[in-house]
């Protein structure tokens, strides 16, 4: 079987689609997967490190772009269509699945008029544009949030959840590694949050007391890093604080941490519920019909999170908080507890499946023709003695 996963452009696009690869790669060692996106995306540096091949079409945004960023965005998009044939006409999936950003748009609408069986993961409560539009073509919708099954016709939606990456699923079993101080994990996302980061240093003013009992990791995006830290060492937190641009072991900062302080998109509270974490959320405020809100409430309503909108968050409001809970290990360890039970670690393994459903309808049991595969020795067999061939 061969998956297209398009899409990307932020964590929260491109890890679900990560997840996807990483279970259909383990099944079968003839199993392939390729991904396409775009060269700002996330996917230009993370993909290539994972291992993938990876594929770019240029196209942008059209909503909340202003009319020129919206005139050049329907410029680029039949120039984004004809990439987008050329690369399936090469690559030749079984099925493609869109994860939602730039690239998700062109590709899955291309690959449905080419006859390839197409399916969506909508990571968030409420869809974004590009997703209610593809959800009237594609066969099957995944999605994560009881709220997003109201956008697309019901007989295609299929709720599994948001599908995490296979190195996280250690913490699954085992959520906690041992360490002395009261750990936090500070994040905005994989570009970061300049909101987060000021309240998170805003706070640190009134945790002096508590600076020997405490340690902070925190991922600030490219923009803040060294703000950030400068920030840390001016308030005497910087032997405490470890603050870096971007974690690539996730796994390990959050087995590592007691409690979570980040936004709520719907990647970061899938792994927040799989690996059992206590979290306050701070939603970005900007999203798209405020769906990061939307997400957060599933997490507060369930009693695994705190939940605080950017503009009402101080950072004297924010030490209280994580004052109060480190002095409560009672509630932190029921918060965590309770994120545990909306955990869904099968989310990847139930997605690979209905790609391989997907897959025997369209092509049969053996996948799409790809024309034959001679082996190796078939050709060096074809070779004359001596031949440079």
């Amino acid at each position: 079987m061969k998956v297209l996963i398009a899409g990307g452009g932020t964590g929260g696009h491109l890890f679900p689609g990560i997840a996807l690869a990483e279970e259909v790669v383990t099944r079968h060692h003839a199993n392939e997967v390729v991904f396409v996106g775009t060269e700002r995306g996330l996917e230009a540096r993370v993909v290539p490190k994972e291992g993938y091949p990876l594929e770019f079409v240029k196209v942008q945004g059209l909503k909340g772009k202003g009319f020129i960023g919206l005139l050049k965005g329907l410029i680029a998009l039949p120039l984004a269509f004809l990439a987008s044939f050329r690369i399936l006409s090469r690559q030749k999936p079984d099925v493609v699945v869109g994860v939602g950003g730039y690239a998700s748009g062109p590709v899955v609408l291309a690959a449905w008029m080419m006859g390839i069986p197409t399916a969506i993961q909508e990571q968030n409560a409420l869809p974004g544009l590009t997703n209610k539009i593809l959800g009237r073509i594609v066969k099957v919708v995944f999605t994560a949030f009881e709220e997003a099954k109201a956008f697309f016709p019901e007989a295609k939606v299929q709720m599994i959840g948001n599908p995490i990456r296979r190195k996280l699923m250690d913490n699954y079993l085992r959520s906690s590694a041992a360490h002395e101080k009261f750990s936090v994990l500070v994040f905005g996302g994989s570009l970061g949050a300049r909101g987060l980061n000021n309240r998170m240093l805003d706070a640190l003013d009134s945790l002096g007391d508590l600076k020997d009992q405490v340690s902070i990791v925190h991922q600030t995006g490219k923009n803040d890093l060294e703000t950030v830290k400068k920030g840390y060492a001016d308030k005497g937190f910087g032997a405490q604080a470890t603050v870096v641009e971007f974690i690539d072991d996730m796994s390990s900062a959050y087995a590592q941490a007691d409690l979570v302080i980040c936004r709520a998109g719907a990647t970061s509270l899938a792994e927040l519920t799989v690996c059992k974490k206590a979290s306050i959320l701070v939603p970005f405020p900007h999203a798209t019909d405020n769906h990061q809100e939307v997400n957060a409430r599933a997490l507060v309503d369930a009693g695994a999170a705190l939940m605080f909108r950017e503009s009402e968050l101080t950072g004297q409001k924010l030490a209280e908080t994580l004052r109060g809970l480190m002095t409560d290990p009672a509630k932190l360890k029921q918060m965590a507890k309770k994120a545990g039970i909306l955990g869904r670690p099968a989310a990847a393994k139930e997605l690979a499946d209905v790609c391989v459903d997907l897959t025997t309808q369209a092509w049969g049991p053996q996948g799409r023709d790809r024309g034959p595969k001679e082996s190796k020795d078939a050709k060096d067999s074809k070779k004359a003695p001596g031949s440079k061939a």
